[in-house]
């Protein structure tokens, strides 16, 4: 018999998912994890006991049972999570990291419910910046949460204890909450991957609100991988949060050269070991074939300013509100100054501030339109504890420079590890697009996280060998479509694919036993694609096309071209464009072009 396996720091969820494969037990895995974290650790609010643990694995013992076996249909089979302790859990006080406040709720909020129905199990409520307001993880009667590099500084916030614990490597992936940066400051921090998911993609039911129509819950991994396989099985539409929304098929693929925007005056209070770190990264993004390009950035930062200086701040003193009115006291004195303050301002400031929202948010979304994304530092500076508590406003304010416009506006984000500075502290960058781009920020998150091999998180573990993306599915009420010539992207007829708001999937080739041809008199030239015996692989574009305008795509295609079924290079069978074989009597064999596109550009060199 071999050693029993027991789970190591640092795990990402496919060597969890391995060592479930090869025989680990969720009880002894679980009850090992417990059993290596530090008694006096103020990550952590709350942790399961034994009795919780032992409910959870019979629980996830008899899902097993109910799918024959087949680990396959749970997921996150046995693995261990935490959650900000202002995300509900049945059986669990939620706090807010205010004991007055504490209450039990009789459910699991939506986004723990789905974990639990993949097969995770929840291990531990964490520490945060009381009601979520805060950007340090400082401001909590459990105590601030220290950098996970160096003690004498602040972790970030408000999801500081969810933070922590994923770099550490105590647990794979953690819950946080995100209205002002929670989900990226505390990332950048810690040297992990912190990715804000579009607002609403992910349910706020059983969330104490900071302020409801900005928060998003938001996922802290050690990659991206994982990261975005989280938001994934968590995401989707649920009818018991009303600001839930359903989520929008978009490309997961940037243009072949991304082209970036940034901010064309950067603030760095001084800090420039932070400068030197951007400047790097923005040397090797361009390193990489990234067009970056300056943009005006004042309606940014006029943006994040209205978040607190001003009356958007009254929306957060709705969770706390009898308690503000009851047992001030019992609030974290900077806290409660800046719930208090809301009271300076009338129901019409409110609109004032609602107007100027709409007016910076669509010109924000104006100034992003045809970049594929804007590259910001994820924070321009990290203080110590003690200047944090010296000066818990202005300092905590200037963590918010990069981050606090994101919600305001409708983006998406992911934060990015990019380094250390020479005082040892990590440093990262955050990458925003419009909402519902969360997958293309996530495919480029990951090469950069592959081209950069940094330790993960505070383990001091590589990045383990990543698997091969799996092809995504179609997307809902869509069919995948190969195109092969004239339809691709750049050429003369893909302007029917974008009337039809299909999307681009990906890029791939056919398997190896197609031929191409160039068709003689059709305008615009057009191939025709056979399938042969001695055939060659040949260059698609996979587009999915909404099933309702499907129909008149089809319309459009004249003979001797038709859509049948195509082989992809790993096997799959799409849809795709074929062509009749009398077609080809007096056509020219192309095939050794490898694709449409390179026979064409030869023509223009010719």
């Amino acid at each position: 018999m071999g050693a029993k396996i027991v789970p190591q720091a640092g795990w990402t969820l496919p060597e969890w998912r391995s060592a479930y494969i090869n025989g680990m037990q969720p009880l002894d895995a679980i009850e090992h994890v417990l059993a290596q974290l530090p008694a006096d650790d103020n990550a952590w609010i709350s942790r399961a006991t034994r009795t919780q643990i032992a409910q959870q694995v019979a629980a996830l013992t008899a899902r097993l049972h109910a799918a024959g076996g087949d680990l396959s249909r749970l997921p996150l089979f046995g693995v261990p999570f935490a959650a900000k302790d202002n995300i509900d859990a049945a059986g669990w006080e939620t706090t807010a990291a205010c004991p007055a406040f504490g209450y039990e709720p009789g459910a699991n909020a939506t986004v723990v419910q789905r974990m639990l129905d993949a097969g995770a199990i929840l291990i531990g409520k964490t520490n945060l910046d009381q009601f979520a307001t805060g950007l340090n993880g400082t401001r909590s009667p459990y105590g601030a949460v220290p950098n996970t590099f160096d003690e004498r500084y602040v972790s970030g916030g408000s999801s500081s204890g969810s933070a922590s614990a994923v770099a550490r490597g105590l647990v794979p992936f953690a819950f946080g909450t995100d209205t002002a940066g929670s989900g990226r400051i505390p990332a950048g921090f810690n040297n992990i991957v912190g990715l804000k998911p579009t607002k609403g993609w992910l349910s706020n039911a059983g969330v104490v609100p900071a302020c409801r129509t900005l928060d998003c819950v938001s996922v802290f991994a050690l990659t991206v991988d994982d990261a975005q396989h989280i938001a994934h099985l968590a995401g989707g539409f649920d009818a018991a949060d009303p600001y839930s929304r359903v989520p929008q098929a978009t490309s997961p693929l940037m243009h072949a050269k991304p082209r970036f925007c940034m901010p064309d005056q950067l603030q760095w209070f001084g800090d420039h070991e932070s400068a030197r770190l951007f400047n790097t990264a923005l040397a090797q993004l361009k390193e990489a074939g990234v067009e970056v390009e300056p943009v005006d950035f004042a309606p940014f930062l006029e943006l994040a300013e209205l978040l607190y200086q001003g009356a958007f701040v009254a929306e957060r003193v709705f969770a706390a509100q009898h308690l503000l009115t009851s047992k001030p006291y019992e609030i974290n004195p900077v806290v409660r100054g800046i719930m208090q303050g809301a009271a300076q301002y009338s129901a019409v400031d409110t609109f004032r501030a609602e107007y100027r929202r709409a007016e910076l948010s669509r010109i924000i979304n104006q100034t992003m339109a045809g970049y594929d994304a804007l590259v910001v530092p994820t924070s321009p500076s990290i203080y110590t504890i003690e200047d944090m508590l010296d000066d818990p406003v202005t300092l905590n304010s200037r963590f918010g420079t990069y981050t606090n416009f994101a919600n305001f506006s409708d983006l998406c984000a992911l934060s990015l590890p990019a380094g250390f500075r020479n005082d040892g502290l990590p440093f990262g960058i955050t990458l925003l697009a419009p909402s519902w781009q969360d997958d293309k920020l996530a495919a480029f998150g990951r090469g950069w996280q592959q081209s950069h091999p940094l330790p993960l998180g505070a383990t001091g573990r590589s990045l383990p060998a990543l698997p091969a993306v799996a092809p995504a599915a179609p997307a809902a009420h869509h069919v995948r479509v190969a195109v092969v010539g004239a339809h691709l992207t750049g050429m003369p007829l893909n302007v029917q694919l974008q009337e039809r708001n299909a999307i681009l999937v990906e890029r791939t080739h056919t398997a190896p036993k197609y031929r191409l041809y160039a068709l003689a008199n059709t305008t615009p030239p057009k191939p025709g694609l056979v399938k042969g015996e001695a055939g060659s692989a040949i260059e698609i574009e996979l587009w999915d096309v909404p099933l309702a305008a499907f129909g008149s795509f089809v319309a459009l295609i004249p003979a001797p071209l038709g859509i049948g079924t195509l082989e992809t290079a790993d096997g799959r069978s799409v849809k795709g464009f074929i062509c009749e074989p009398w077609a080809i009597t007096d056509a020219t064999d192309i095939t050794h072009f490898g694709g449409w596109r390179a026979y064409i550009a030869s023509l223009q060199t010719a």
